[in-house]
């Protein structure tokens, strides 16, 4: 889904600076986005795709995500909706939709504003997932099933962060990330990975919560200062493209694609979301 940054973000009060903004992007979890590329400050690609069990029952996706181009900062976020968890679809949408707001209004990004955030964010997921009705229909076992994943709440990992560049006004530019779960995120430096920085902190049991908020321990964040203005590579996936974890090279577009169609299992076994930002 692409649309124009005012409609976009009304939501977060901010419609003055959405003129400036060259660029939005929110995933539509009811369809697949095929590989596409943006050149603007920053060099896009991306791609959403639904598991196969998925697109047969027409039911949304668990991935959501979201990114923006704003002159000469970048914010994006990538979620994914734990399928076991109640409705992962709409903890996933909302938590994404939330960070990205917060990493457009939020002047210095920290830690704890981030925790503080996470937990603000559980106030208005309680709203949510009550308002979401079990279908009163379903057999009685499963609607006990369901009514108890409700009130357990519903959960969703996540990576999101922040990219400004070098200005006459900022000397040099700084990258700001954070995350929790096992999707993943790299970093390139030339032709070099250097994704080891980020140290071995993706875990499967760290994700938000719209009961808790944070779960499995804080957020993780990672900010330096680039010290150029260009010749990075920022690649984040879930782990519905885990084909992808050890290809050091840059994947030519058809390629991308290609792991997306999975063609060889007949579809996805699990939501997929891609992006990769350049700069």
């Amino acid at each position: 889904m692409k649309r124009s940054f005012a409609n976009a973000e009304a939501w977060s009060g901010r419609k003055k600076r959405a003129r400036s903004t060259s660029y939005y992007y929110e995933s539509k979890q009811t369809g697949e986005e095929p590989l596409t590329r943006v050149e603007e400050q920053f060099i896009c690609r991306y791609a959403y795709g639904r598991a196969a069990e998925s697109v047969m029952m027409s039911e949304r996706g668990q991935d959501f995500m979201a990114f923006a181009i704003d002159r000469d900062v970048c914010r994006f976020v990538l979620c994914d909706g734990v399928g076991l968890s109640y409705r992962g679809d709409v903890a996933s949408q909302l938590l994404g939709r939330g960070l990205m707001g917060w990493l457009h209004s939020q002047d210095e990004l920290s830690q704890p504003a981030l925790e503080r955030k996470l937990l603000e964010l559980t106030q208005e997921a309680e709203r949510e997932m009550r308002s979401l009705s079990v279908d009163a229909k379903a057999p009685k076992l499963l609607r006990e099933v369901l009514e108890e994943k409700q009130r357990m709440g519903s959960e969703a990992m996540y990576v999101c962060g922040r990219i400004e560049l070098p200005t006459r006004f900022r000397r040099k530019g700084r990258l700001w990330l954070a995350w929790q779960g096992d999707s993943r995120l790299r970093l390139w430096q030339g032709q070099h990975e250097i994704s080891p920085i980020f140290g071995d902190r993706f875990r499967t049991g760290e994700r938000w919560s719209s009961k808790s908020g944070p779960v499995g321990g804080k957020p993780h964040v990672y900010q330096c200062r680039l010290e150029h203005d260009s010749g990075y590579r920022l690649q984040m996936y879930s782990d519905g493209l885990n084909d992808l974890d050890p290809m050091k090279e840059p994947v030519p577009d058809d390629q991308v694609q290609v792991l997306m169609n999975a063609l060889h299992t007949g579809g996805l076994e699990d939501d997929a979301s891609f992006l990769e930002i350049m700069w």
